[in-house]
């Protein structure tokens, strides 16, 4: 039983191979020997978004004969308001529902009866139905489980009878006796012998004059128009086949930038947060949020840092829908001026997180890459959008200098780091978004946090340009822009001659390591807990420079205020093509292979994440920034154009490796083999590459 996308599934492939983002999609979906095509195309019309169909189509890859039964399993359900009315036929059949909404009006949903892959002739299939008060949408896939019962028989004429599983009666959830129904739901189960094609389409009640019922053959004309149309806008927007790419990768780009689209949600809820002003966990307001995320399958969430990434992307495509998403981020902030870092919004997103990660700590930053999205939009942005983002960003920024800064003057440190050295080789460092990557030993509030320090040399970059594109005062912005950008200041603050490179600064003891520890019994005579992985500190820490070399050493060149002619460029660009350092024939790993804590464990439970795999994001700013200094008058000029020629054939080459041998994109690639890890499919930042690809910064 499929339901939610769960990686524990183990689909050999599944993703949306076009989006629009609005109004059309293709997606496949491959399961052992199954092959399920979903498409969907949307005509607007009258007061409520207009009609909308969905095409599924069904057959066996490889399979004897005859082919397994396949049930599909069409849901619809209120969530806390509306009204939804059943239509049967012979008492088994969904045949259509009507109902009401407050966002949709009026609207008649119908389930046309399945026919074979062609579209012209009928296909046998059995029918079952289901009405029942809805538990809440993340207990659906339950409702439908406990209400199976195989006493059905699949009996097409001619042909041998077989039993299958069914909904029948849905006598409630264990456990939620008396708890208050959250709204209605209806399923509609179509069972047949693959192949087949069902059909379902939308209809709203204030669309008045329609041109036909948008299915069968208007909806193949309807589907093919989209397709063409969706291609010619995607060689328009990034020039793939201009620039030689043959017709393979050009679809791997397009389904890189269609996952994202597919991905995107719309979620509403209360996230949880402790706020040092009080003593327990509270829920914020209410908030609703629209939003591309990180991973369909792991993270079907909002993240702040991951999102100014996709959106870089986004915009390209479609500026209107970014900004609007955008808005909506800069829309949770709270009145201090803080974003939660994750947004889990709603019982199916907090159905999908484990407990120690649901709470938000109101102290806790996360990299304001929407920033990076924002400036890229910049130049179209409409003026009055950017009347009404100002006061939040203005907030944003002052809550930034306020809640995150130094010891020092024009220094910052993230906060939040975890509160048990002890428990831990490198306490993590969440804030950041570079979770594990090796920060001091021994947080302290004498930290400096070199990533930190260049967003916000960004972040006052693009204050200052929205403040003028409004006529605003941009003076503050600017002369901070300034300061941070001001080399030599930088070089005293952050550059380890020892290291040769910019790194922290902080409480550090490069003489760590993880090792087991008996625990004594709780009580005499009762067994020993397990042995615990406890940190060992054999040289006492002392303040200075983090030998750690990575991506945070780079971040003076990723966002670009290294000028091109510093003295300290050669050493930076170095360290990258260095093969002993971060140069890998995939990618920039993120942590030189000889650091001292290069694919260490953190824990007994957390292996290495930060600690050398490569990353997308992090790529795609090192290539921008190389594009840039290739650019630039300057001593480094041919040297970082060379660089930035190998890394992108790299990178480009094993992304479409891998999701050509894989089918998915992947939230990290091994720095030694090149293969994907992590989570899967990862269509968030792994999908910049489009953006790689177009050379489009």
């Amino acid at each position: 039983l499929r339901h939610t996308c769960e990686q524990g599934d183990g689909l050999s492939r599944y993703g949306w191979l076009m989006h629009d983002g609005e109004s059309f999609g293709v997606q496949e979906i491959r399961d052992g020997g199954l092959f399920l095509k979903t498409e969907f195309v949307k005509r607007p019309g009258g007061e409520h978004g207009g009609d909308w169909s969905w095409r599924v189509t069904a057959r066996m890859e490889g399979a004897g004969s005859p082919a397994p039964l396949l049930s599909l399993f069409f849901y619809i359900a209120t969530d806390g308001q509306g009204t939804l009315e059943p239509h049967l036929e012979n008492k088994t059949r969904l045949a259509a529902v009507t109902g009401t909404s407050e966002e949709l009006g009026h609207f008649t949903l119908t389930f046309l009866r399945p026919t074979a892959e062609s579209g012209d002739d009928p296909k046998y299939a059995s029918y079952s139905y289901l009405d029942a008060a809805s538990p809440g949408l993340h207990r659906l896939t339950e409702v439908v489980r406990s209400s199976l019962s195989n006493r059905f028989v699949f009996a097409p004429p001619g042909k041998p009878r077989r039993r299958f599983f069914a909904v029948d009666a849905f006598r409630g959830l264990p456990g939620a006796a008396g708890e208050a129904p959250r709204g209605h739901v209806l399923l509609h189960q179509v069972t047949l012998e693959p192949p087949g094609m069902v059909e379902v389409t939308f209809e709203s009640g204030s669309v008045a004059d329609r041109p036909g019922r948008l299915a069968g053959g208007s909806l193949s004309a309807a589907l093919a128009r989209h397709v063409a149309a969706f291609e010619r806008r995607f060689e328009e927007t990034f020039g793939l086949g201009r620039k030689g790419f043959p017709p393979p990768q050009r679809r791997f780009a397009q389904a890189a930038l269609s996952d994202m689209l597919g991905g995107m949600g719309y979620f509403h809820g209360r996230s949880l947060v402790h706020s040092p002003l009080q003593e327990h966990p509270v829920p914020a307001p209410e908030a609703t949020l629209f939003t591309a995320v990180p991973s369909r399958s792991f993270f079907p969430r909002g993240f702040l840092w991951d999102e100014g990434f996709h959106q870089l992307l986004l915009a390209r495509w479609d500026p209107a829908l970014s900004r609007e998403v955008i808005a909506h981020w800069l829309d949770l902030m709270n009145a201090e001026g803080w974003i939660p870092r994750e947004q889990i919004l709603g019982e199916e997103a907090r159905a999908k997180v484990p407990p120690e990660f649901l709470l938000q700590h109101s102290e806790t930053a996360n990299p304001p890459t929407l920033l990076l999205a924002l400036q890229r939009l910049l130049p179209d942005a409409p003026l009055p959008y950017l009347r009404r983002l100002f006061p939040r960003l203005r907030a944003w920024y002052d809550w930034y200098n306020r809640t995150q800064a130094g010891a020092l003057p024009l220094t910052f440190r993230w906060r939040g780091r975890d509160p048990h050295p002890e428990r831990f080789l490198n306490p993590k460092t969440l804030a950041s978004g570079l979770d594990d990557y090796p920060r001091a030993s021994h947080p302290s509030p004498e930290e400096r946090h070199l990533d930190l320090r260049c967003w916000m040399a960004l972040a006052s970059r693009v204050l200052g340009e929205v403040a003028e594109r409004l006529g605003e005062p941009s003076g503050p912005y600017r002369e901070m822009e300034q300061a941070l950008s001001d080399n030599g200041l930088l070089e005293q603050l952050h550059w380890a001659q020892e290291l040769g490179a910019f790194a922290d600064y902080g409480n550090h003891s490069s003489a760590v390591a993880l090792r087991w520890q008996r625990v004594a019994p709780a009580a005499p005579g009762r067994p020993p807990p397990d042995p615990q992985l406890v940190r060992e500190v054999r040289e006492a820490p002392r303040l200075r420079f983090v030998g750690a070399l990575g991506y945070v050493s780079l971040f003076p060149l990723l966002l670009q205020l290294l000028r091109p002619d510093s003295p300290r460029l050669p050493a930076v660009l170095a360290t990258m093509r260095s093969e002993r350092q971060l140069w890998t024939p995939f990618g920039l790993r993120s942590l030189a292979r000889d650091s001292p804590l290069y694919m260490q464990r953190n824990t007994q439970h957390d292996p290495p994440y930060w600690r050398g795999p490569v990353w997308v994001n992090i790529n795609y700013l090192a290539l921008r920034a190389l594009h840039g200094y290739a650019g630039a008058d300057g001593p480094q000029r041919e040297r970082a154009a060379e660089i930035y020629r190998e890394l992108r054939h790299n990178l480009v080459a094993n992304l479409y490796r891998q999701y050509s041998e894989s089918g998915f994109l992947w939230e990290q690639y091994s720095d030694s083999t090149g293969r994907g890890q992590g989570c899967h499919p990862f269509a968030g930042w792994s999908a910049l590459v489009v953006l790689v690809m177009a050379e489009d910064y």
